[in-house]
Formats: structure tokens, C-alpha cells, sequence
């Protein structure tokens, strides 16, 4: 029997005339609901003709997260007094509660992805609601898009509503072509705000860590709401291992502690979603923000902290981010406490903070990895997707990255255009990477083995599995938690998903082929005392717990999937495998102490007390990197091998003559490398001479020209012809720079460039000789040298004074007696030069550029200064008319 107080009760129910005229006008609309008014069950409900006695038509409801994706189904099945599968029904990965009566379907985003790229024009489906818009997820954004487009070529009369909790909806109107935006007021009461920050600094969070201090004080922070207010208690965390740690430290409260996330079992999501005569602590992620109502809460205790996607593309490392929530989050969360009753919301942060937080989350199309973003455009027909009507565009930068990624997996032809292996790839709901592994991992494999592997890279593992890979693998088989529960539910669905496809697809074509078919199979290594039978766990669905042998090989167990007993690869070797299929590039050797070199030129380090390290070989399968460190931190890998290494990596193995300027000289090998990481090595003897001089020029630009002879008269001569080129310039060369002479290396450092062979041969090369070939003889200018900039200039002493054209003006540096009767400043190309007035001694005594202003005046403080100290010089009153000499009075007496 249909709920009809309860329906009555939803305030959505205002906006449902106006939503309803929207669709009909303009076949499109933004629905702005608070959470609680009803928008993820009422509107569709009565869009599909349930309730309110409009005309029936299939509606699909499309939620960001499998949780909510449930929730909200059984939520409308029990409004209607049905049962899940009846009318209402739902579809997340791996489970499907849904019927041939069933009007309203309730989709994660990635099921409605998945079913655009089947049929394009969702046959028999009448209307979409894209719910909780505003989080913008990546797979949310793609959806929109592919939807607009169906609209606009195959299904015009589709309906269409994005619904949001917040009022930001003019770009999704702008985006559904101007679409009416409906808005629906909520029941919302007054909830007061409680600044509760540490009372010591806490370290900012990094990478996935958030420091323990700060945790401690969120659930000092719940104990205290709990003393001082009524109501249950709803904590906002950024993820699941901060819930655990804080649900620990609240052991002995009065009060129910649940804890609520994507990964929670089905019983506790439903204990937290249903009204409790106990009181209750509800700790939860950002999933209880909009897409969960909790009744009962009167109290929300907000971390301030959310979990962030984050890309290194540079070193190939992707992971969750801790970041501070957006005041748009912060918003949503206090909201929680008010939903029934006025609440209040205590915020684990100093009110100063709180205006300088982002308005809003980062959209993940901005911060994300886009290669499952960009296979499924590519699968739609816009490999670029330029074409697609986003709200905001793909960064080139990460778009370029993904497309790297599509081409190395073979998913993706040179054009951009997915192959065929790629369209298996889109169709396993996978990314790309372990989309790989599980293709070509189940040709070496066996469909089971790979599909448990990849299973345990879809959704990292728990802490407390380790760090080794194999050994999270034979554990998750053991396991009866949550996790080994959902495990084993997406490695079956893995499994039929690889066996459904054609005999040709397991495997596929291009890399992965490769990959496969050359992994070898090599004859079983056992290493002393330690007899390979007891490896007996590496094709059972369990197994024992047993330590594995560590080595290049291992021994090797029958496969029962596998068929006819053949021998198959044992756990570390098969977890190796799938491992360095999805991650190529994080394929890792030994350096020592635990440090690993990566495929991309990255280090890793294993956390001390690692069983991983002594292993030779590593594929790593989860790695981040912490702000200013260079290494990546190892949190789960596996053992490999060379020759799977070498295998899994194929793309990346590279042969050849390798010259290069290395540790100040020349170093010539023939080197085999797999990336960063150098295989083999050996000296040349005669390596070929054009990647000699390459390697000496490029020493030449990391070293600089110094490396050359330069003489005093060759380093005079560069600053004469820069001087020339900056007054002159026409045909004079620029020199001053070394990237500019570099440039030109072949008409001035040519022949002695090609015949040197290392660094002592450029300290041969004379620079001053070099660079007379610079100069402009074609024209006739060259002779020019010493007339426009000449090397010395005769003073009337007689003496002939070097000028220094270092700086920006020509500098003749002369001893003032030299220059009596010299009335006019010389010149050289037109340009004064700065003449430095000496002292007898040589000490500089004034500078000027106007030696007849300076007779006139300046002189007269200089006479005044130095003729008591210096009494044997000339000091005449009139300079200008004085004879000039290099003398002393008594010298000029003696004459």
C-alpha cells in the first residue's frame, strides 16, 4: 500500500507542477532540492506515473555512488509498499535488483555509462534524473554529455533533469540548451555553528595522511556534542581509514557508533539510514552530504577535511588526495543537523579559516585521471572530446597524458580511435590500466586468477592486508570481512565479464599481446629448502597461508581454470604478472635498503618491516608521493621477475647506442634500458661521431662555453663583437650569449668540434681563433674590427690603453696625468667610452663620460684631493693645456 503521508510530507512536492510544466515546454530542467525535500524519490516516482496519476513512463535515476544508488531504491519501493525489484529496482556494479515490471531503475553513473556505449539511444527509457549534479563527478559530467547528444541526434523527445542540492544550477541550465530551473524549498530549522578548533596546531594533511593529533581531536570534539547536546551525532570524515581510527578512540561512549561508507557492509548502511531508539554517533565520508538522508541527527560534527582524486602525470602516480572541504561541503554538512529539528553543527576549525576555504569542490574532470574519460570518448566518436558539451573542458595537458596511456595498452590507434580491444576494454567497467591486465593476464592465467587479481587493484585492500599483493590475495580468499565479501562478488563478476567475451578478446591484440606472448614460462626454480609443492594455494579458490618464496621464478602449481592440468604461475608470480600489466611503468628494480627505481625514472621506498624487501624485482600497484619528496611510498606491489618485467613493459624496453654528456664528460655505451631503469650496459669503442658531438655540445650547454681555451685576448675579442652587435649590429654576431653561439656551433667551433672526442679536447679549442670566423667578412666589415672597436687606444702620454668592452659602455681606464690636453672624450663606433680617472697609484679617482666638463669642474675637487698626497705629480691648474705624461715632476725636469 502506497505510503501517502509520508509522500504528502516531502516539501518537493510544491515544485512538482512547475518541473513537470518545464519537461513538457522545453523537455529538460534543473531541479535545486536541499537533501531531505524528496527530489531522489518523490520526482521520480511521479515522473513515471507511480504516484500522482500522470502518464507511465520508464525513468532511470543515476546516483554517484552505489550507497546511494540502494538507498534511494529501497527508500521509493518502500514509499510505494513494495518490494525492491518491483516497480522500483536498482543496478550497481555486480548487483541487480530490477524486473520486467519495473518503471523506476536506480543506476550509478558508471551502469548508465556503460549502457549509452551499448545503445546510444536507450531504447524504451522515457525520462533521466542525473541526481546530486552538483558533485560534479567525472562520470556524472560524461554522462550529461552523452545525453545532450542523444538529444540532439537520436531521441529529442528523452527528458532530461539534473537535480542538485545546491542553487549553483546556471551552468547546468546553460548546459541542457537555457533549461528551466525549478526550485524546491526545504524544511529546514535554524542550526546553530560551534567553532571548535585544536587547541595546538595540527600538521596539514598530505597525500592520505591526516595527522593523528587531528583525528584525536574530532573525536574529543564527539564526545563533547555528545555531553553537551541531544540527538544522534553525524561525523563527517574524509575516509574509511580516519572512521576506523576514530571509531576506536570512541570505544566507551554512551551511544551506537556506526560507521558509513562506500564500503560498509549492506546491514550497517541500513542500520544508519533507519530511525533508532538508541542514540547513535554515525561516522561517515562526504557520502551522508546530499546523496544519504540519516534521521534522528541533530548534531553534526564536521572534520572539515574530503578526499580529493590527484594525478602526478609526470611520475605516473595516481591516488586520493586529503584536502580541506569546500564551503559549499561545509554548507551541506551543517544542513544535516537541521533537517528534522534545530541542531547544530560543531566545525573542527577556527572561524578565521572558514573564508578563505574553496567556494567549492574541484570539478574532477579538472584534477582526475581523464583515461577512463578519454577511452569512453573515444568510444563515442570524439576522440578529443571537443565535441561534447561539458561544463568545464578536459585539461590538454591530462588529456594528452590519458591518450598515452589508451595508446600503450593498445587501446586506442595512432588517430585516437578505439580498437577493437579498447571497445572490450570500455565494456569491463574497468580502467583502462587494469582493464589491461585482466585481458591479457587471463591468457596467462586463466580467466579466475586474473579476474581475483584485478578485483584486488578495483578497490585497494585494507590496511591491515600488507603491502604484498600475493599476500593480500591468499588473505582476501580466507577472508570473511566486508571487503573479502565484495571482492569476491566483483571478481566473479570480473570473471564471466573476460569469459563473455569472444576467445579472440582474452588477450587481445597489439601490446598486450605482445606482453603475453612473450611472458615467459620458465622451467620451476626452487630455492634451497623450501620444496616448490608447498606453493599448493596458487590456483584454489583458497589456499593456505604459508609464506611464498621469494626469487626471480618461484615454483608453480596446476591451474584448475586454466584446463588440462597445465602447469600454471605461482601467486607472487601471477600477482607480479597482473600487477605490472596494469602499471607498467611502476614496474621496479632493487637499488638497496628497500629503494626502488621505477620504469618512469621515479624511486619508491617500501616501509621498513616490508616482506617485499629483499625482492629483486617489484611491480607496484599502489604508490603515492608525499609534497616535496622524491620518492613514491610502496603500499601494495608484488614480486616479479626480469623476463615478466621486460615482458609486461614491452612497450617501454629500448635498445641502441646511448652518447651523452654524463658527470662532466662523454660517457658511449650500447645500453638496453626499460625505461629509467638500465638493463644492460657496455662501453663503446667507437661510438658513432655525430652523437659525439651532440654530447659535447650539450656539455657545452650545461657547462657553458668555458669549457673552451679562452685566452685574455679571445675573451677581449667576444666583448669587442658584443659590443659591435649591440651598437651596430647588421652583420656583427651576437656572441654575449652562449645559447646564441651554441645555436651556431657549425660556422665557428667547426673542425675541431667534429674531431674532438671528450671534455679535454674542448679545453683544445682555441676561442678566440673560433670566433674570427664569426665575423662579417662576406661584406667587407671585418676588416673594420680595429678601426670601430679597437683593441687599445693611444692617450696622449703616448701609452696605448686597453678599453674593457665588458659592460654596457666601452671603459678606458687611464691615469689621470695621461690625458692633459685631451679636450674631447674618445670614441669608438660613434659610442663615448667611460673614461676611469686613476690616481698615481692606480686607485680610481673619478669617471667620467665628458672629459671637457670634467677639466672644468670636476678637477678641480680631484686636484684639491690628491695633489698633497700624491706631491711628485703634475697637478697643473689648466689640464687642458698641460703637457701629458706618464712622469713624475722630477722625470719631467730630468728631460
Amino acid at each position: 500500500m502506497i505510503r501517502r503521508s509520508a509522500l504528502d510530507a516531502l516539501p518537493v512536492r510544491q515544485a512538482l507542477p512547475a518541473l513537470t510544466r518545464a519537461l513538457d515546454g522545453h523537455g529538460a530542467a534543473v531541479l535545486c532540492a536541499p537533501p531531505g525535500t524528496g527530489k531522489t524519490t518523490l520526482v521520480p516516482l511521479v515522473l513515471a506515473g507511480l504516484v500522482g496519476g500522470g502518464p507511465r513512463r520508464r525513468v532511470v535515476v543515476a546516483e554517484p555512488r552505489r550507497i546511494a544508488a540502494r538507498a534511494a531504491a529501497r527508500r521509493m519501493a518502500w514509499l510505494l509498499g513494495e518490494a525492491v525489484g518491483d516497480s522500483v529496482g536498482f543496478t550497481v556494479r555486480g548487483e541487480r535488483l530490477a524486473g520486467r515490471s519495473t518503471v523506476v531503475e536506480v543506476v550509478t553513473t558508471g551502469v548508465l555509462l556503460q549502457r549509452l556505449q551499448r545503445d546510444q539511444e536507450l531504447a524504451g527509457v522515457d525520462v533521466v534524473v542525473l541526481d546530486e549534479c552538483h558533485e560534479r563527478h567525472l562520470d556524472a559530467d560524461t554522462v550529461a554529455a552523452f545525453l545532450l547528444d542523444v538529444r540532439a541526434a537520436l531521441r529529442p523527445e528523452l527528458r532530461l533533469v539534473a537535480a542538485s542540492a545546491t542553487t549553483d544550477a546556471a551552468g547546468w541550465a546553460r548546459l541542457l540548451g537555457d533549461a528551466p530551473v525549478v526550485e524546491a524549498a526545504g524544511v529546514s530549522y535554524p542550526v546553530e555553528t560551534v567553532w571548535a578548533p585544536p587547541a595546538r596546531p595540527v600538521r596539514p594533511p598530505h597525500g592520505m595522511r591526516v595527522d593523528p593529533a587531528q583525528l584525536a581531536h574530532v573525536a574529543s570534539v564527539v564526545r563533547r556534542a555528545l555531553a553537551e547536546r541531544s540527538g544522534d551525532v553525524l561525523c563527517f570524515l574524509p575516509g574509511v581509514g580516519e572512521i576506523a581510527r576514530v571509531a576506536g578512540q570512541l570505544g566507551r561512549v554512551d551511544a551506537e557508533v556506526l560507521q558509513v561508507h562506500g564500503r560498509a557492509a549492506a546491514a550497517v548502511q541500513d542500520a544508519a539510514l533507519t530511525a533508532s531508539a538508541h542514540r547513535r554517533v554515525i561516522l561517515s565520508t562526504s557520502v551522508a552530504e546530499s546523496s544519504l538522508t540519516v534521521p534522528g541527527v541533530r548534531v553534526v560534527v564536521d572534520s572539515g577535511l574530503a578526499r580529493e582524486p590527484r594525478v602526478d602525470h609526470a611520475r605516473g602516480l595516481g591516488a586520493l588526495a586529503t584536502v580541506r572541504a569546500s564551503r559549499a561541503a561545509g554548507r551541506q554538512r551543517a544542513g544535516r543537523a537541521g533537517r528534522e529539528a534545530p541542531g547544530v553543527v560543531y566545525r573542527c576549525w577556527a572561524e578565521a579559516e572558514d573564508g578563505r576555504l574553496p567556494a567549492f569542490p574541484s570539478p574532477e574532470i579538472r584534477i582526475a585521471d581523464l583515461a577512463p574519460f578519454a577511452l569512453q570518448a573515444a568510444c563515442w566518436g570524439d576522440p578529443d572530446a571537443s565535441g561534447l558539451a561539458l561544463l568545464d573542458p578536459p585539461p590538454a595537458g591530462a588529456m594528452a597524458a590519458a591518450r598515452e596511456v589508451l595508446s600503450a595498452v593498445g587501446a586506442v590507434d595512432a588517430a585516437g580511435r578505439p580498437t577493437a580491444r579498447g571497445l572490450r576494454m570500455a565494456r569491463l567497467g574497468l580502467h583502462p590500466r587494469p582493464a589491461r591486465a585482466l585481458l591479457d593476464g587471463a591468457g596467462a592465467l586463466g580467466a579466475r586468477r586474473a579476474a581475483e587479481l584485478v578485483a584486488l587493484l578495483s578497490e585497494e585492500a585494507p590496511r591491515e592486508y600488507g603491502d604484498d599483493l600475493a599476500a593480500a590475495w591468499r588473505r582476501a580468499r580466507r577472508g570473511e570481512d566486508a571487503y573479502a565479501a565484495r571482492w569476491r562478488a566483483e571478481a566473479g563478476r570480473l570473471r564471466r565479464a573476460v569469459e563473455a567475451e569472444a576467445p579472440a578478446a582474452v588477450g587481445g591484440s597489439g601490446v598486450g599481446a605482445a606482453a603475453r606472448g612473450s611472458v615467459p614460462d620458465p622451467a620451476p626454480r626452487t630455492p634451497e629448502g623450501l620444496d616448490s609443492a608447498g606453493e599448493g594455494s596458487g590456483g584454489g579458490a583458497s589456499g593456505g597461508s604459508g609464506a611464498q618464496p621469494r626469487g626471480t621464478g618461484g615454483g608453480r602449481v596446476a591451474d584448475p581454470s586454466s584446463g588440462g592440468g597445465r602447469a600454471a604461475p605461482s601467486d607472487d608470480r601471477a600477482a607480479g604478472l597482473v600487477a605490472a600489466l596494469a602499471f607498467p611503468e611502476r614496474v621496479a628494480r632493487a637499488k638497496g635498503s628497500g629503494s626502488f627505481l621505477m620504469v618512469s625514472g621515479t624511486g619508491a621506498e617500501l616501509a621498513e618491516g616490508s616482506s617485499l624487501r629483499q625482492a629483486d624485482w617489484l611491480a607496484v600497484a599502489v604508490a603515492d608521493r608525499a609534497p616535496h619528496s622524491a620518492s613514491a611510498r610502496v603500499r601494495l606491489a608484488a614480486v616479479l621477475d626480469e623476463e615478466t618485467a621486460r615482458a609486461a613493459a614491452a612497450h617501454l624496453l629500448a635498445s641502441g647506442e646511448e652518447v651523452r654528456w654524463e658527470d662532466g664528460d662523454v660517457v658511449a655505451r650500447a645500453a638496453e634500458r626499460l625505461g629509467a631503469i638500465e638493463l644492460v650496459v657496455r662501453p663503446l669503442r667507437d661510438p658513432d661521431p655525430a652523437l659525439v658531438r651532440a654530447a659535447l655540445l650539450d656539455g657545452l650547454r650545461g657547462e657553458g662555453l668555458g669549457l673552451l681555451r679562452w685566452s685574455p685576448d679571445a675573451v677581449a675579442l667576444r666583448a669587442r663583437l658584443g659590443f659591435l652587435h649591440r651598437t651596430l649590429g647588421g652583420a656583427w654576431p651576437d656572441v654575449a650569449d652562449d645559447a646564441a653561439l651554441l645555436e651556431r656551433a657549425d660556422d665557428w667551433l667547426e673542425p675541431e668540434l667534429s674531431r674532438a672526442r671528450r671534455r679535454g679536447d674542448l679545453g683544445r679549442i682555441d676561442a678566440g681563433q673560433a670566433l674570427n670566423r664569426l665575423l662579417p667578412w662576406a661584406t667587407g666589415e671585418a676588416v673594420r674590427l680595429d678601426e670601430l672597436a679597437p683593441e687599445r687606444i693611444e692617450v696622449p702620454s703616448g701609452s696605448r690603453i686597453r678599453v674593457d668592452y665588458t659592460g654596457e659602455q666601452p671603459v678606458l681606464a687611464v691615469k689621470l696625468q695621461e690625458l692633459f690636453g685631451l679636450a674631447q672624450t674618445p670614441r669608438v663606433a660613434g659610442v663615448p667610452v667611460l673614461v676611469h680617472l686613476l690616481s698615481p697609484a692606480g686607485r680610481p679617482a673619478a669617471v667620467t663620460a665628458d672629459l671637457a666638463s670634467f677639466w672644468q669642474g670636476g678637477y678641480r675637487a680631484v686636484r684639491a684631493e690628491l695633489r698633497g698626497r700624491y706631491p711628485k705629480h703634475p697637478w697643473p691648474e689648466d689640464p687642458a693645456t698641460a703637457e701629458p705624461t706618464r712622469h713624475t715632476n722630477a722625470r719631467l725636469r730630468g728631460r
